[in-house]
């Protein structure tokens, strides 16, 4: 049986410790054009070593994906996600004592990669297919919700908004509830405001100093700002792996605020941020 108490979240294939407060999730991609690491670890050798090397430097989940949601992305058929992301999530779920999280909006890469090893969902679309509602109320497994304005081949023409803050936090309630009516038990739905996801730098800003609205929802929150073009636009900095110091800001800026994860690139970098984070925060 699934069990929450204030720190710890179980269920029958997992675990995850927040007793001392913010933890790491560890971006893997296995695509040929994600806009920040696309290609790097295409080679499945190479995204294994990677998904084992941020286990060790203090991820508490590797996530992984095989389709880019970059702005102007275009979708990958279901096939093709599932054949790039199957030999690693099987391999690397033997060799890992973490969590892995399927990084999908689709049914039917979602229900491979929970059969492969993967145990929880974070979905862009707020689950929502219902038939993977169903299947995360089915297998007990967390899920990630987040908000997207228009899909990411458009969300980044013109995105507008008459109250970010309250537009944003009234979906992901909406979504939320709907999870839960789906037979999702609420201590395993997270909420993600999708920094970057149909958003300006302003809106982004804007619901980055306003993190503390989302933490008090009644949900856990999961927060993605790691080499955004937004940091780059704050900090000059063109190439998005050099936006790691800018993403650090964020980090700790999340961690005070009283996010339960970050979504990062450079997992042994924020995992220092974090530890420092962590121990100034007040709780």
């Amino acid at each position: 049986m699934a069990s929450q108490t204030k720190d710890i979240l179980t269920w029958p294939t997992g675990r995850l410790d927040f007793s001392g407060g913010c933890i790491v999730m560890g971006i893997l991609n296995i695509t040929p054009d994600s806009f920040s690491d696309g290609g790097d670890f295409l080679d499945t050798n190479k995204a294994i070593e990677r998904g084992i090397e941020m286990s060790q430097q203090g991820a508490a989940i590797i996530d992984i994906g095989a389709e880019s949601t970059r702005p102007g992305s275009k979708p990958v058929s279901a096939d093709e996600q599932i054949k790039r992301i199957m030999p690693v999530i099987e391999k690397l779920s033997a060799k890992i004592k973490i969590p892995i999280s399927i990084d999908s909006r689709d049914y039917e890469v979602t229900k491979a990669a929970l059969d492969g090893g993967a145990s929880i969902i974070n979905d862009i679309t707020a689950l929502s297919d219902e038939r993977t509602a169903q299947l995360a109320a089915d297998k007990k497994v967390p899920v990630i919700l987040m908000h997207i304005q228009n899909t990411p081949a458009t969300m980044q023409i013109e995105p507008q908004y008459k109250n970010v803050v309250k537009e944003v936090l009234g979906y992901l309630k909406k979504r939320a509830k709907a999870a839960q009516k789906a037979g999702i038990e609420k201590d395993k739905i997270f909420i993600d405001p999708g920094i970057g996801f149909g958003k300006t730098l302003v809106h982004n800003i804007e619901l980055l100093q306003n993190l503390n609205v989302f933490v008090k929802s009644g949900y856990r929150v999961l927060l993605g700002t790691s080499r955004k073009k937004f940091v780059g636009t704050i900090t000059g900095k063109d190439a998005a792996k050099e936006r790691i110091f800018g993403t650090a800001a964020t980090v700790a800026i999340a961690v005070i605020e009283g996010v339960s994860i970050v979504r990062v690139h450079d997992v042994a970098e924020m995992a220092g941020v974090i530890k420092v984070a962590n121990r100034l925060r007040k709780f």
